[in-house]
């Protein structure tokens, strides 16, 4: 499908194999990628995760990472985040304290407020759900105004209308995707949402 080369970084937060598969599987070249001096030989980096936003802020600290992050989104070249990864892309973080992330878009992350829930949603928000399209964006072409992904996560981003392309309903409303220029992040796994998940990776390749 292209010769284009993604990148997607290793910083000891997440199951990398699954999401280089989803890759694979539309016929491009994908690294599994531990150093930051490397990023720049990539057509498009994808930055995923799970776990703690602050271990993972230390992980990409601890040999530059976060510096080689950010400078790749200084060229213009596509950067998608994917769950933990979407939300290190934020200013901060309240999970277990207060941490500084990315801070290549404008907002906070902070955990389900469980007080506005009905009895029976409990957090983690786990499961399939559906995102519901708020403004077109290269990365949603082709998908309905609503379709089912896969979710699993305690805090969501807060963040400007001005970036937000998808919401999610649980309990409330919540930011579930979020598109600023050349960076794109979603809360979901694309890569564990079966033909809609691919098609958001097929458009990360082809479209963006």
């Amino acid at each position: 499908m292209s010769n284009q080369k993604i990148a997607v970084i290793d910083y000891n937060m997440g199951n990398l194999s699954s999401v280089k598969n989803a890759f694979l599987k539309k016929s491009v070249s994908v690294d599994i990628v531990s150093n930051p001096e490397k990023l720049s030989l990539y057509d498009k980096i994808v930055l995923p995760g799970v776990g703690a936003f602050g271990d993972a802020m230390e992980h990409l600290r601890s040999n530059a990472m976060d510096e080689a992050i950010k400078e790749y989104a200084k060229s213009g070249k596509p950067l998608l985040g994917i769950c933990l990864g979407m939300q290190l892309l934020f200013y901060r973080s309240e999970e277990f304290g207060s941490h500084i992330g990315l801070g290549l878009i404008s907002g906070d992350i902070r955990y389900f407020d469980a007080k506005k829930f009905p009895k029976r949603l409990k957090v983690p928000h786990m499961g399939w759900n559906k995102l519901f399209v708020q403004k077109e964006s290269a990365l949603l072409k082709d998908l309905p105004q609503s379709f089912y992904l896969y979710f699993v996560h305690s805090y969501h981003a807060v963040c400007d209308e001005e970036f937000v392309i998808g919401k999610t309903l649980y309990g409330y409303e919540f930011v579930s995707a979020v598109n600023k220029d050349n960076i794109y992040g979603f809360q979901p796994h694309p890569e564990k949402s079966h033909d809609n998940g691919l098609k958001i990776v097929e458009n990360f390749i082809k479209e963006v």
